[in-house]
């Protein structure tokens, strides 16, 4: 029951990160990449998303 739980938090916790990213004013390619990589690893994706990546994107990817 714990492990449904934690990937039914971690897919919507994606999903959220996904359209953050989509929404940024950052280049196509750069949402791609992120996007993907955020998808592909999962929580730690998400933790790297949330805890660096969230409110600097434009900063890093111009």
């Amino acid at each position: 029951m714990a492990v449904t739980i934690a990937y039914v938090v971690g897919v919507i916790l994606g999903v959220v990160a996904v359209l953050e990213i989509l929404s940024q004013p950052i280049n196509t390619f750069s949402k791609i990449i992120i996007s993907i990589l955020v998808v592909i690893t999962s929580w730690v994706g998400i933790a790297v998303y949330y805890l660096l990546l969230r409110g600097n994107l434009t900063k890093y990817f111009r």
